[in-house]
């Protein structure tokens, strides 16, 4: 059997909302499979804010095709990716003076794709796969008195093209909260009274 390896670099690009980024993580692959380095510090010191300084709740997901999470926009900072199948990632910027508040962007993720979501900037995907297994690693603990936004991802002002059509009456596919989340408009609205 030839031998095989096959490195690809660690790649970070900037994107339409400010401070979200997209990263293409290492990976060294080999006739045994793959390495995936999901974080070094080292490597993400230099791109990530200075107020990410460690991580200190991770969670993983188990999703069925089609269901959807989110969006919500906590008062922490997110690095997401899938570690199987694959998912469609949704960003809405919702921080208060933020340059690109509003705007929307999607990510296709799979594994080896990771996502950078800063403090306020609502993080959804929708599963693809069966078993997507869609992994976060928060900079602070979740308590369900965190600060925050959650937006419908039904909401048709963000315009979302969901890849798998989403029956908002079906619970296993979008949750009751989840459904009944504020659109933008409201969002924006409140805080501009505020």
């Amino acid at each position: 059997m030839k031998k095989k390896l096959d490195i690809k670099p660690l790649v970070i690009s900037n994107s339409k909302i400010n401070g979200l980024q997209v990263i293409n993580s290492k990976m060294v692959t080999d006739n045994r499979g793959t390495v995936r380095e999901l974080y070094r510090q080292s490597s993400y010191s230099e791109t990530l804010p200075s107020s990410v300084t460690s991580w200190k709740q991770v969670n993983l997901t188990r999703t069925k095709r089609g269901a959807v999470r989110g969006l919500h926009g906590e008062a922490m900072s997110k690095l997401v990716t899938v570690a199987h199948g694959s998912a469609f990632g949704v960003y809405v910027d919702t921080r208060p003076g933020s340059e690109t508040i509003g705007k929307v962007m999607t990510v296709n993720i799979t594994p080896g794709i990771q996502v950078f979501v800063p403090q306020g900037v609502c993080n959804g995907f929708q599963s693809l796969d069966d078993d997507t297994e869609y992994l976060y690693f928060f900079d602070n603990e979740w308590n369900p008195r965190m600060s925050g936004v959650a937006l419908t991802p039904l909401d048709a002002d963000l315009k979302i093209d969901w890849p798998i059509q989403i029956d908002p009456g079906n619970l296993e596919q979008i949750s009751e909260k989840d459904s009944r989340a504020p659109r933008l408009r409201e969002i924006l609205n409140f805080q501009k009274e505020v």
